[in-house]
């Protein structure tokens, strides 16, 4: 399985719109993007579980550990490729809440699971992950 990071214990107040301990199950192929993701997530405040395979996520799922949002590379590659990943995720866990990151080529994986919310794969760095999560969690997107 891919490794597992600890978030900081840091919490933002809920009057600044923060979270206390949301789990983030990042999920993506090139090492670079989930460690920047995770690192992000883990600034936040929030927990962040790292895979780089599909199956590795589906493990976590199946274990029933706490996942409040899973944020998936599109381009997952293997037998758990991002869509297959994300309906098999939402088969085992009907209300997880799914961010795709893709490329603005693949603007069609939204379709696979319709509620799941897309973002530019570019887009989801920095500060921008954080805001990302907390609409996710929310509601508050189209």
């Amino acid at each position: 399985m891919g490794s597992t990071d600890v978030g900081s214990s840091e919490r933002y107040s809920a009057a600044s719109g923060g979270c206390y301990r949301v789990q983030v199950l990042v999920v993506g192929h090139e090492r670079s993007w989930r460690e920047e993701a995770s690192a992000q997530a883990h600034q936040a405040g929030f927990q962040a579980t790292v895979c780089d395979r599909g199956v590795d996520a589906m493990t976590v799922l199946a274990l029933g550990l706490p996942v409040d949002v899973m944020i998936i590379d599109a381009s997952l590659q293997g037998s758990l490729c991002g869509s297959r990943l994300a309906v098999e995720a939402r088969n085992l866990r009907p209300n997880l809440r799914i961010v795709f990151a893709s490329d603005p080529i693949e603007d069609d994986i939204g379709d696979v699971v319709p509620d799941a919310f897309t973002i530019e794969r570019e887009q989801l760095r920095g500060r921008q992950i954080v805001g990302t999560v907390r609409e996710v969690l929310s509601g508050r997107y189209d």
